[in-house]
């Protein structure tokens, strides 16, 4: 079985009026499992588009997607929901907390839409997110955060599942140049040391030093860029 992402001649059309739009063209990547990816391009060249699409968000007009060996264009909205939940971990530009939910809680609150919580995911939780050096920040509230403990806590609660596949949309989008290389590099060791298949969408070409390779979209289209 192919473990990581790997998508195939994938184009998406939006239909707007009588014109049809290409918003893919005929895009393939192959992200394998301790890789972490950069994909960079002007705003309307179709990268939200590719990461909602890599993300099983979106269902691609034509191609082949597949996350860890599901095939997902074959798959039914309930199945794609379960993919969602249990292969893919997301980042968000902004950090997407509860503003209601403690640190842990925002861990957990993951485990709760999979089913019931148990001791042993508190435990993983609590770990998790001491190895992210929020130890201390357990019990702590969204507003008591830092902009990068914000985002650490986001990486944290995206590795709640042990999803094979994470996916960051522009997560230094809000931070500073110091709390942004140390949120990126925090990501590429995670990546690394869990061994996942991880792809990040950004704007931020200061960050690029961190991936393994990087790609450039323009009008739907996607190419390695030149190293």
């Amino acid at each position: 079985m192919s473990t990581g992402l790997h998508m195939r001649e994938v184009t998406m059309y939006y239909a707007e009026g009588n014109n049809r739009i290409t918003a893919l063209d005929h895009v393939s990547i192959s992200v394998e499992p301790g890789e972490f990816v950069a994909v960079v391009g002007p705003s309307g060249s179709g990268k939200s588009t590719f990461l909602s699409i890599a993300g099983a968000m979106l269902k691609a007009s034509e191609g082949d997607i597949q996350l860890n060996g599901n095939h997902i264009s074959k798959l039914t909205e309930k199945e794609l929901s379960n993919i969602r939940l249990q292969e893919v971990g997301f980042i968000m530009q902004s950090s997407n907390l509860v503003p209601y939910l403690n640190v842990l809680d925002q861990l957990l609150v993951v485990k709760r839409m999979a089913g019931t919580i148990k001791k042993e995911d508190k435990a993983f939780a609590t770990k998790l997110l001491e190895e992210l050096g929020l130890g201390l920040k357990l019990k702590s509230f969204p507003e008591e955060l830092s902009g990068g403990e914000k985002q650490r806590t986001a990486i944290a609660r995206s590795l709640m599942n042990n999803p094979n596949i994470i996916l960051a949309d522009e997560p230094t989008a809000s931070l500073d140049t110091k709390r942004a290389h140390e949120v990126v590099s925090l990501i590429a060791r995670e990546v690394k040391s869990r061994q996942k298949a991880a792809i990040m969408v950004t704007h931020d070409e200061r960050m690029l030093e961190y991936c393994d390779r990087v790609y450039r979209m323009y009008d739907g289209g996607l190419s390695l860029a030149e190293s």
